[in-house]
């Protein structure tokens, strides 16, 4: 697509949301927008506007300017999109902190970030005040739910904040106007600091403009209708849960879900009590929601569409004990944004979800559209075989290739790191903040290096192998710990499983460690498991060290904290 193409794929949709905010606000304003599951409680679009409105009013009352930074330190994700929507308005720069911080790693953030203000919820003050010194004076806004809310602590009522805090009851804020902001919101101006998770190494804050969300959600926009319903038990620090799901949804003028965490044995329940069309289905929920034993009411659900990440081999066994018609694929980066979209059709014209639960474009309508748009749609027969980590088609407002260590590009089924640019300006990260020489590091040679590892195959299509340092060192080969898991993960009474590396007892290289985690009321016998192991991957492959656990580390997003394995396998190695 030229330059002209591209803008006209933009202007299918506002390039700022709460632009599409307001025009949905005023075409249906009695419909419903946000459902918060947790305490039953909904806002139509004119409501939200609204509300999100009067908090933009209100801060700008309170002295916040365009381009200054506002932090969100919530669980809440009621009041964090609320929030979030208020702080766009004001032309100011949403910064979601991780609200399992504390300590140095929450002091970090908010020093590093410099806010104008802070908002935050009844129940975290002790967590401020422990490191009031260390952040200085600030105004801190404070959420405090009713007796009737679901997250209201009553030890927690009567808390107060450090001297350095200048504390404002968030109530305040829903009292500004509810009149529309005076301030100009541009696709280029600053949108959010979102933070890298800090698993691998010390947290970097990624600053985004608008263009950049617009980005990010581009594909997804395709697939959805305003009848769709989008679900959401995501964190709201997390760019999947604030800007694919929730600023998706106001994007489209659809219906978004939301409650606070994942729960397996809710998940259903809530799927079917919101009537939620699409979901984020992350790495270990997929087991844990195959844990049941099947029932023929399996499929008596409203979802037919579910971005899994990462893909894994079983989907289209998942996806057929649920009736999942549709199975959305991809690549996520809070840098680069979303630079593929693949659609798996796992069902074709058959019946997945029953008919009268079916909502959203028809099968077919949604094939055309995503053809039409670029990506790829892969029948049934060829979806269960693809290669792990199928990622689909470039998107078409970024450019993507496959690096050598010397920015090369490399062929097929080359195997390299994967470098994205933009066609257009502002479509991807503006710089790492207050880091120039991260930042200069990232984008060397014109290209943002991402730090995974993928190839392409003879058709064009992208797959992910593992992040750059996922890649373990051991008898002369490169061992993906994506592939290691991947086998593990195979074997029937394996629940799942986490793959690293540690120096080896001998030579310059490493030794591979597998922990796992076996399936409720399964044992797993480690003299058999080897021997199975041995038939199923190469000898260099296998694992020197093997340790039988009840869980693994995660972090709130689902992914492995697999520092602290390596922590535990280490100190127990050299007691």
């Amino acid at each position: 697509m030229d330059k002209t193409d591209l803008e006209k794929q933009l202007a299918l949709y506002d390039e700022v949301v709460v632009d599409a905010m307001e025009k949905w606000a005023a075409k249906k304003p009695d419909e419903v927008f946000f459902y918060y599951g947790e305490d039953d409680r909904s806002f139509t679009f004119k409501e939200f506007d609204e509300a999100a409105n009067s908090i933009a009013n209100s801060l700008m009352a309170m002295g916040v300017e365009k381009g200054d930074r506002v932090s969100l330190f919530l669980l809440n994700p009621l009041v964090t999109s609320l929030a979030m929507f208020g702080i766009w308005k004001a032309g100011a720069v949403f910064s979601p902190i991780n609200f399992n911080y504390q300590g140095r790693l929450l002091s970090y953030q908010i020093n590093d970030t410099g806010p104008k203000l802070l908002i935050t919820e009844n129940g975290r003050e002790p967590l401020l005040n422990h490191i009031a010194d260390e952040i200085g004076a600030m105004k801190v806004v404070v959420h405090r739910p009713q007796e009737s809310d679901h997250d209201f602590k009553a030890q927690a009522k009567d808390n107060s904040l450090h001297a350095n805090f200048e504390a404002i009851d968030f109530s305040e804020l829903l009292k500004g106007s509810q009149a529309k902001p005076s301030e100009v919101i541009d696709p280029w101006d600053l949108a959010n600091i979102v933070y890298t998770s800090g698993t691998t190494g010390p947290a970097k804050g990624v600053v985004h403009t608008h263009r950049w969300t617009r980005q990010y959600v581009h594909n997804a926009l395709n697939i959805v209708t305003e009848d769709d319903v989008i679900f959401n038990d995501l964190p709201m620090y997390h760019v999947a849960g604030c800007f694919i799901n929730l600023a998706r949804a106001a994007w489209v003028g659809c219906k978004v879900a939301m409650w606070d965490s994942f729960s397996v044995g809710e998940f259903w329940n809530r799927i079917n009590k919101s009537g939620a069309t699409m979901a984020i289905l992350l790495d270990v929920m997929m087991p844990w929601l195959q844990m049941p034993p099947p029932s023929e009411n399996d499929r008596r659900n409203t979802l037919n569409k579910a971005y899994m990440q990462p893909l894994p081999l079983y989907h289209q066994t998942f996806a057929r004990r649920f009736g999942i018609d549709f199975v959305i694929c991809g690549y996520g980066q809070t840098e680069s944004g979303n630079p593929f979209i693949g659609i798996l059709d796992e069902f074709g014209d058959a019946e997945g979800t029953p008919a009268d639960l079916y909502k959203g474009y028809s099968k077919q309508e949604l094939r055309r559209r995503v053809v039409a748009a670029g990506g790829v749609v892969v029948e049934p027969e060829k979806a269960v075989t693809l290669a792990k980590g199928f990622m689909g088609s470039i998107s078409p407002l970024l450019e993507v290739a496959v690096l050598d260590e010397r920015d090369n590009e490399l062929g097929a089924n080359q195997h390299g790191q994967l470098g994205v640019r933009s066609k257009l300006p502002f479509m991807i990260f503006n710089e790492y903040f207050n880091k120039p020489e991260a930042t200069a590091e990232t984008y060397r040679n014109q290209w943002l290096h991402t730090g995974d590892g993928v190839y392409k195959d003879e058709d064009g299509f992208f797959y992910f192998v593992d992040r750059m340092g996922g890649f373990i060192r051991t008898r002369g080969e490169n061992v993906s710990s994506y592939q290691v898991e991947d086998i593990v993960n195979s074997y029937g009474a394996v629940a799942a499983s986490a793959a690293l590396p540690i120096p080896a007892a001998e030579g310059g290289e490493d030794d591979i460690v597998v922990f796992v985690v076996a399936k409720e009321g399964q044992t797993i016998i480690e003299t058999d498991f080897r021997e199975w192991l041995k038939g199923e991957m190469p000898k260099y492959m296998l694992p020197k060290h093997l340790r039988f656990i009840d869980a693994l580390p995660l972090t709130p997003t689902f992914k492995v904290e697999k520092y602290k394995l390596k922590q535990m396998i280490l100190e127990e190695l050299q007691a």
